[in-house]
């Protein structure tokens, strides 16, 4: 697969600490990400950061969202700003978009498709956490909105190794490529 890297762009979604820290060992997954990190930037590849957030009381979350309902509550005494901050070892560097989004998707509630168009982004790199949700509502929607994708399978992670499985090997590949991290440094 040959790659624009011009009209590329690597997004690292939901790369926040207090999010890693529900992954049981994410040692492995982290170093994989900053792999692709240092790949994005070496070949000059921007790399945008997508987190979740919520202005102070999260008074985006509506008690119908029954994804987001139950963190209203928790949230309430939260620290937004610290809880939007990306894990200080895959953090942003100067000049690095950071998107907020507001809810699942990399482009609900965001101002994603703005930055991307402004970089003349056609091709979409992803990695995130978790592969059931961010990853996959992204995928589904820049799909629809006609970006080229290629998720990288270990720069994903979900709580169910299973559902990780099965979205990677048969589901994303009908709408991206599916790649490790170091296949993806290759190309």
């Amino acid at each position: 697969m040959e790659q624009n890297t011009q009209s590329t762009a690597l997004l690292v979604m939901d790369m926040q600490a207090g999010i890693l820290e529900m992954l049981p060992d994410a040692t492995a997954f982290i170093d994989n990400v900053a792999k692709a990190i240092a790949n994005a930037r070496d070949k000059k590849i921007p790399v945008i950061y997508v987190t979740l957030g919520f202005r102070q009381g999260a008074p985006e979350i509506n008690i119908n969202n029954k994804s987001f309902s139950g963190f209203k509550e928790r949230f309430a005494g939260t620290d937004m700003a610290e809880f939007m901050k990306v894990h200080r070892d895959l953090a942003p560097q100067s000049g690095e978009v950071t998107v907020i989004k507001r809810r699942v998707s990399a482009f609900t509630g965001s101002d994603l498709e703005v930055v991307l168009r402004a970089y003349g982004i056609q091709h979409m790199v992803l990695a995130g956490i978790a592969t059931s949700g961010v990853v996959l509502s992204t995928v589904r929607e820049a799909a629809d909105k006609d970006y080229k994708l290629t998720v990288l399978s270990d720069c994903c992670a979900d709580g169910d190794e299973q559902v990780h499985g099965v979205l990677t090997t048969k589901i994303f590949p009908r709408q991206a490529e599916v790649l490790t991290v170091n296949e993806w440094q290759k190309i």
